[in-house]
């Protein structure tokens, strides 16, 4: 069973993963979670100093930070993701939220195939503020593909690697509308409280919607299929889910 500590300073918990991201996160009592999009997304360094500004306007502290989403220019070899994700987690150590190797952020990180950014760029980011009166707190699962987190590399354990024919890409998603909906579970949620249902990839899934995502409720509000890569060379299909409190654009 997933282990769901909260990490008080933000006001959520998160379900213990990696180094480099927790598995999603949910709004603690009392607060709720709030997710800007960038109209034009910046680079990470401006990104990140972007929300520090955003934050300190609303009078809240950079550990209420509790999910991000990036775009990248192509997918990473494994050894490159280490890399990036050392210096990606300084700036949360410096925020007081990333310490001895636990990571309590959610985060999506993939590549689009057309158009792809230059450098790394963040495209939104979530938040904790204090809850309305009766309002919802939301949540935010993080991004995963076909491959289990925390195995020391993903080659070696992706589901039906370089099998991209229709039976291949089935067992992929089966694989990971699993995963979604075991952390929707640990974070204390459904498919029915999901307000957004993401699919990052690459490869025709019209064969599959219906029968892998409709019929086991993973769409109620619907499908958004993002033509991108997952982050890491030869992964093939990334979901993530959400279900925020409020959502703005900046």
């Amino acid at each position: 069973m997933a282990r769901v500590p909260v990490f008080e300073p933000g006001g959520y918990r998160y379900i213990e993963a990696v180094f480099q991201y927790s598995g999603g996160v949910a709004a603690e009592p009392g607060h709720a979670i709030e997710r800007a999009r960038f109209l034009r997304p910046p680079p990470l360094a401006a990104g990140f100093a972007a929300v520090e500004a955003h934050l300190a306007a609303l009078g809240r502290p950079t550990t209420a930070f509790c999910a991000c989403e990036l775009r990248s220019p192509a997918p990473f070899t494994e050894t490159g993701f280490v890399e990036f994700n050392r210096l990606y987690v300084g700036t949360l150590e410096r925020w007081g939220i990333y310490r001895d190797d636990v990571n309590p952020v959610a985060r999506t990180n993939v590549c689009p195939r057309v158009e792809p950014p230059a450098e790394p760029v963040l495209y939104a980011f979530s938040y904790t503020v204090p809850a309305a009166a009766g309002g919802r707190g939301g949540f935010i699962v993080a991004g995963g593909g076909e491959a289990p987190e925390g195995k020391g590399n993903y080659r070696d354990h992706i589901v039906r690697r370089g099998d991209v024919s229709r039976e291949g890409l089935r067992a992929k998603a089966d694989y990971v509308v699993g995963e979604m909906e075991r952390r929707l579970h640990a974070l204390g949620f459904g498919w029915a409280d999901a307000l957004d249902t993401q699919v990052y990839t690459v490869h025709d899934i019209g064969f599959l919607v219906e029968d892998a995502l409709v019929r086991r409720g993973a769409t109620p509000g619907g499908l958004t299929w993002i033509y991108a890569h997952p982050p890491v060379v030869e992964l093939e299909f990334e979901m993530d889910v959400r279900g925020a409190a409020r959502e703005v654009v900046i």
